[in-house]
C-alpha cells in the first residue's frame, strides 16, 4: 500500500510540474547509487533548458519529519550520486544546466510544496 501511495504522489507531482511547463525525461531512474523519482526538463526563462532531478516526498499524518525536511544530507548524497550516474549514462544531457528539486506532498490534504534548486551538488 505504501508503494501505491508513493506512486500516486509521484504522478501528482509530475502532473503538477507538467502544468508549469516542465517535460518528463525519465520516471524512476534507478542505479546502484539510488533512485531519482523524476528527471524533468525545465524550459528556463533564459535560452537554456535546465535538467531538474526531482525528489518527491509524501508524508502522512503523525510523521515525525516534514516531507521537505526528510531530504536530509544522506538522501541528498544518494540523489547526487544517482544524478551523476544518469549524466554519465546519458551524455546527451551533460551540457544542460542541472538542479535538484524537492516536492513535498501532505497525505492529509494533498497540499503540494515545490522547492526548485533545493540543494547543490558541490564539488566533492
Amino acid at each position: 500500500m505504501r508503494d501505491d501511495r508513493g506512486e500516486l504522489g509521484e504522478r501528482q507531482a509530475e502532473d503538477w510540474l507538467h502544468e508549469r511547463g516542465l517535460r518528463t525525461v525519465v520516471r524512476n531512474y534507478q542505479c546502484r547509487a539510488g533512485e531519482i523519482d523524476l528527471v524533468m526538463l525545465d524550459p528556463d526563462s533564459s535560452d537554456t533548458e535546465v535538467l531538474a532531478f526531482v525528489e518527491v516526498r509524501l508524508r502522512g499524518p503523525g510523521a515525525r519529519v516534514d516531507s521537505i525536511d526528510s531530504v536530509d544530507e544522506h538522501k541528498q548524497r544518494r540523489l547526487i550520486a544517482a544524478a551523476r550516474h544518469f549524466l554519465m549514462s546519458h551524455p546527451e544531457w551533460c551540457e544542460h544546466a542541472c538542479r535538484f528539486d524537492v516536492i513535498g506532498i501532505s497525505d492529509v490534504d494533498g497540499d503540494l510544496r515545490w522547492i526548485p534548486d533545493a540543494f547543490e551538488a558541490g564539488n566533492d
